[in-house]
C-alpha cells in the first residue's frame, strides 16, 4: 500500500498525482489520509464550538477532492480514504508502518506550523520507516533519468535499492552521483597525484556499492558520477535533468531523526524535482 498525504493544498494535490501512477507501476493500493490537527486551533481565548465539524468537513472534501483526482488519472488504482485525528506527522508516521512507501506534498500538512519551511515533509522523512516521496507542486518534463546520492555508508543501500526499484519500474536511466571534498585544513597540502589517487578510491567504491544492483537489475542503464563538490549543490544540480532524487538517511530513531541530516535535508530544500529519502536499517 502505498500512503498519501493530503490536504487540499497545489503540492499534495501534485503528491496525489505522483502515488497514482506510482501505484500502477508498483501494483499497489493508496491510501489517501488527511490528519486533523486541532492543536493550532485549540485556544480558548477564540471559543468556536462549529469548528471540529468544519475542521472534519474541510477534510473530506479535500479526501474527496484526491480521490476523483486518482480516478482521474489512474481509474484502475484501488484507494481509500482516512480521515483522522492527530497532528500529521504523527499520523503519517503510524500509517506508514503498513505501507511500501509514503507521499507527501513540499509543503502545507499542517495549519501553523505549515509556515516553517517543509516542516511536515522534513520530519515525516526523517521518521517514517518507509521510502517518503516529497513531491513539488510544479510542472516539469519528463527526463526519463532519476539520480541517487551514494557515499561509503550503510545508509546509502536503502536509498541504491530504492532508486533501482523506481528506475527498473519506469524505464529510466540510473545516475548515481558520489560528491566528496578534502577537509578545510588539508588544502594546500595535498600533491596532485594524492588527489587523483583519492578518486580513484572513490571510483572504486562507488563501482562496488553499485555492483549487487546492476547484477540484479541488469536492464537499467547506470552512470556512474563522481564529483570534486558539496554534497548538495551536487545532488541539487543533478536534479535539474531528473524525475527523481534518491537520498539515505541515518535510521535512529524518532527523536534523533525529527532533524534530518544536513544532505538529506540540504536536497529536500534545494532539489529541482521530488525527492525520496530513503531511511537506513
Amino acid at each position: 500500500m502505498i500512503v498519501v498525504g493530503v490536504d487540499g493544498s497545489v503540492p499534495a494535490r501534485a503528491a496525489v498525482a505522483w502515488a497514482a501512477n506510482d501505484a500502477v507501476r508498483m501494483h499497489q493500493p493508496l491510501r489517501l489520509v488527511y490528519a486533523v490537527d486541532r492543536q493550532p486551533y485549540q485556544v480558548a481565548k477564540f471559543p468556536d464550538a462549529d469548528r471540529p465539524d468544519r475542521l472534519r468537513r474541510t477534510g473530506q472534501k479535500a479526501l474527496n477532492e484526491a480521490v476523483a483526482l486518482v480516478h482521474e488519472r489512474q481509474p484502475s488504482v484501488e484507494v481509500t480514504t482516512l480521515l483522522e485525528e492527530g497532528p500529521p506527522v504523527r499520523v503519517l508516521r503510524e500509517q506508514g508502518k503498513v505501507a511500501v512507501e509514503v507521499v507527501v506534498g513540499s509543503r502545507g500538512l499542517g495549519g501553523i506550523a505549515s509556515a516553517l519551511l517543509g516542516s511536515v515533509s522534513d520530519h515525516v522523512a526523517g521518521q517514517a520507516e518507509v521510502p517518503v516521496v516529497v513531491v513539488q507542486g510544479r510542472q516539469r518534463p519528463t527526463y526519463g533519468q532519476i539520480v541517487v546520492g551514494v557515499d561509503d555508508t550503510a545508509e546509502c543501500r536503502s536509498a541504491l535499492a530504492y532508486a533501482f526499484e523506481q528506475a527498473a519500474l519506469r524505464g529510466s536511466r540510473l545516475r548515481a552521483v558520489h560528491a566528496w571534498r578534502r577537509p578545510v585544513q588539508a588544502f594546500g597540502t595535498e600533491l596532485p597525484h594524492e588527489m587523483e589517487e583519492d578518486r580513484t578510491a572513490r571510483e572504486q567504491m562507488l563501482r562496488a556499492r553499485l555492483e549487487p544492483f546492476t547484477r540484479q537489475y541488469p536492464g537499467v542503464s547506470v552512470i556512474a558520477d563522481v564529483r570534486y563538490a558539496d554534497a548538495v549543490e551536487a545532488l541539487a544540480q543533478a536534479s535539474q535533468e531528473a524525475d527523481l532524487l534518491v537520498v539515505g538517511s541515518h535510521g535512529r530513531g524518532s527523536v534523533s531523526s525529527a532533524l534530518l541530516g544536513s544532505v538529506s535535508r540540504g536536497v529536500l530544500h534545494h532539489a529541482h524535482c521530488a525527492v525520496a529519502v530513503a531511511r537506513g536499517s
